[in-house]
């Protein structure tokens, strides 16, 4: 099958320091990635490549089966890749439809803001799309007043109203409480029923197990471990986790 998205050998350098090597990726469609390592494995770098931010020293790049060359942020973002970062670029105080809308509002045919529609999709979004059930939420709500698994959550929505195919989760429960945790991990299983991919960055291995069809396991800037979740036991991922912290190796 053609994947959303694939690199091919990818290894990129700064100087001496060789921070991926010869990494195989792929991300499937409707699937959701969890990529797990240690500060410094790779994680960023690779996010930095999939997005556009880096150009790799060597290797190739494809999305849905067609080699990009020269990604950068304006065709990763063309190409459909969002990223949710952890420090939720929101402003938190404009209301729930106006951050879902920030910088791509809608207009009417006449060049005027199309209020009306921005706020009945806002409402569709929150209700249909990630679950929002509480009827506090509304489209006029502040959003400076949401938990943090909720701005978690309109950070995804917006990206998946925008056309979304891949959205990259970057430590997405850092910091959220354990009842703001399960709420967002629910909001990246609306991503897969969405129909969209999703790559999720986590140190945390019962975060990324409970939401993920496959693991990646980076480790010094090299794929350690591929792993179907429903092909692993949580113990047994943790286990090779252990493993690949203390050895570099799987074996």
């Amino acid at each position: 099958m053609d994947h959303r998205l694939e690199l091919r050998n990818v290894s990129k350098s700064f100087g001496e320091v060789k921070a991926l090597q010869n990494v195989n990726f792929k991300l499937g469609n409707n699937e959701v990635v969890g990529l797990l390592g240690d500060n410094g494995a790779g994680k960023s770098t690779l996010i930095k490549i999939i997005t556009g931010y880096y150009q790799p020293t060597s290797g190739e790049v494809y999305f849905n089966g067609q080699r990009v060359d020269h990604l950068n942020v304006p065709k990763a973002r063309a190409l459909g890749v969002e990223t949710v970062y952890q420090e939720r670029a929101l402003a938190e105080l404009q209301t729930l439809w106006r951050n879902i809308f920030l910088g791509r509002e809608l207009s009417n045919p006449l060049g005027f803001l199309a209020v009306k529609k921005m706020k009945s999709e806002t409402h569709r979004l929150m209700t249909q799309s990630m679950g929002f059930t509480s009827a506090a939420v509304t489209p006029e709500s502040k959003v400076g007043s949401f938990s943090g698994g909720e701005k978690q959550g309109v950070a995804i929505v917006r990206a998946l109203f925008f056309d979304a195919e891949i959205i990259v989760l970057d430590e997405p429960t850092m910091g959220l409480s354990l009842k703001e945790t399960d709420k967002l991990l629910n909001f990246v299983r609306g991503i897969r029923a969405a129909g969209k991919s999703a790559v999720f960055i986590d140190h945390n291995v019962f975060h990324v197990y409970s939401v993920a069809d496959r693991v990646v396991v980076i480790d010094r800037g090299q794929i350690a471990g591929e792993f179907s979740t429903k092909d692993i036991s949580l113990d047994d991922l943790m286990e090779k986790m252990i493993r690949v912290a203390e050895t570099g190796s799987l074996n």
